[in-house]
């Protein structure tokens, strides 16, 4: 059972940076795709980033070009490099990892970690 482990949230003000990192317990190579999710209160979790195993990647429209998502195969971590923050990216941020093979799909979550932007 993959394990993911969130950490580098914290509390920072409008126009900061934070770089989050999601350790794998196991080799991310193997995963089709790696990505954050973000939850702010009261809102349905959304899609932040993803990285596929072929290295291609995609934003949401509200963080591209402040945002970026990258990955150390050697290293088993995925990184989001936030910038530019602003209060609308005070949320809990998730790690999630996908495998997918003939006949089955595998989802796994990180427990989460928060980021709050304020003055």
């Amino acid at each position: 059972q993959l394990q993911l482990v969130e950490s580098g949230g914290g509390l920072v003000q409008p126009g900061g940076s934070l770089r989050l990192s999601c350790a794998a317990s196991e080799d991310i190579a193997r995963m089709n795709v790696m990505s954050w999710y973000r939850q702010a209160p009261g809102n349905q979790r959304e899609l932040v980033a993803t990285v596929t195993a072929a290295r291609m990647k995609n934003y949401a429209d509200s963080v591209k070009g402040r945002f970026a998502i990258s990955k150390d195969n050697a290293k088993n971590t995925v990184y989001l490099q936030m910038n530019s923050l602003n209060p609308e990216d005070t949320a809990v941020y998730y790690c999630y990892a996908k495998r997918v093979a003939v006949g089955y799909k595998r989802e796994f979550w990180g427990q989460g970690t928060q980021v709050t932007v304020s003055s």
